[in-house]
């Protein structure tokens, strides 16, 4: 497992990865971003080849697929590499009482 801040990266077998899901865009850099940050706006991204497969309807990010590993990188946290072969992204949540869990602003 890998973790970057509030994102943990988990290897899984690519028969895991539910067929509904879409290929997410790229952004203005060319980077799969994992996930921005509400607080500095800074991304969670994999500048290189790969893809990340994202739910229809929410956009949410849930694997990432590295045929030839990458690099997790972020403007405030180590970067992390990582081999190549299928991940599911994983988002941290914080409790608050009175409402549902949200994620972890970073």
């Amino acid at each position: 497992m890998f973790r970057q801040g509030d994102i943990l990266i988990m290897p899984v077998a690519g028969e895991s990865v539910p067929a509904h899901l879409v290929a997410a865009p790229r952004d203005r850099q060319g980077r799969l971003v994992v996930a921005l940050g509400e607080a500095t706006g800074h991304a969670h991204a994999v500048p290189g080849a790969g893809t990340l497969l994202v739910e229809r309807d929410s956009g949410t990010p849930e694997f990432l697929h590295l045929p030839q590993g990458g690099r997790l990188v972020h403007e405030e946290h180590a970067t992390i590499s990582l081999p190549r072969g299928w991940f599911r992204i994983v988002r941290q949540r914080e409790y608050v009482p009175g409402s549902y869990a949200r994620y972890v602003a970073d």
